[in-house]
């Protein structure tokens, strides 16, 4: 069976929250409840390293404005690890190269982290601060329930990564406009208060061609 289901889903996943992909992926494979996942990504030191990072990210994402600077720090990051997790999952099985696998898992990370951090963007201009927090806890439940669902139908995760994928860009598409408002509002309040202290600035002492 071809491994490319699951790593299109681990990919979207991936692009939400990395951390959260390889501490399951590597649980689910200590525990020997699915035998695709690479002995790499069972290690122990890998499993606490991702586990602390998991715990920042579960803080960070949940504070209006943090976790749009973790989004940023983590637009590389996270095509990357959906790229290397990929690759790994494809060596495993066997059934498709590493490449061709990591291609589909890096570029489907980086469309899902692009739907994440833009929807973040947005919910950002809401001024009030729990609509941070139950995005990022559906986020999180999203990611666990899917990638675990992924291990034993694969196929049907992989539609559902898809049509969750499709629909966050369509969503992403017409939150485009209320970001730039957002941002332009942002930059001519920071332009009037430049503007104010300029005004309210004490006048300096007089020059001598004044006193003249």
């Amino acid at each position: 069976m071809s491994v490319l289901p699951l790593v299109f889903t681990s990919g979207w996943a991936s692009g939400v929250n990395a951390y959260a992909v390889v501490l399951l992926l590597g649980v689910f494979g200590a525990t020997g409840l699915s035998d695709e996942v690479p002995e790499s990504l069972q290690r122990p030191e890998i499993l606490v390293t991702v586990g602390v990072l998991f715990l920042c990210e579960a803080v960070a994402d949940k504070i209006p404005y943090v976790d749009s600077v973790w989004d940023s720090v983590h637009t590389v990051i996270r095509p990357a690890a959906g790229a290397w997790v990929g690759a790994l999952l494809a060596g495993q099985s066997g059934s498709v190269s590493d490449l061709t696998a990591g291609l589909i898992g890096g570029s489907t990370a980086l469309a899902s982290h692009t739907v994440k951090a833009g929807t973040r963007m947005a919910i950002n201009t809401s001024p009030e601060p729990f609509s941070n927090f139950v995005m990022s806890t559906a986020e999180d439940l999203g990611v666990a329930g899917l990638l675990t669902f992924a291990m034993f139908y694969p196929e049907a995760a992989a539609v559902i990564a898809g049509v969750l994928l499709v629909t966050g860009l369509v969503v992403l598409y017409f939150l485009v406009s209320r970001i730039r408002r957002f941002l332009r509002r942002r930059a001519q309040r920071r332009e009037e208060r430049r503007m104010a202290a300029r005004v309210e600035r004490p006048p300096g002492p007089a020059s001598r061609a004044d006193l003249e």
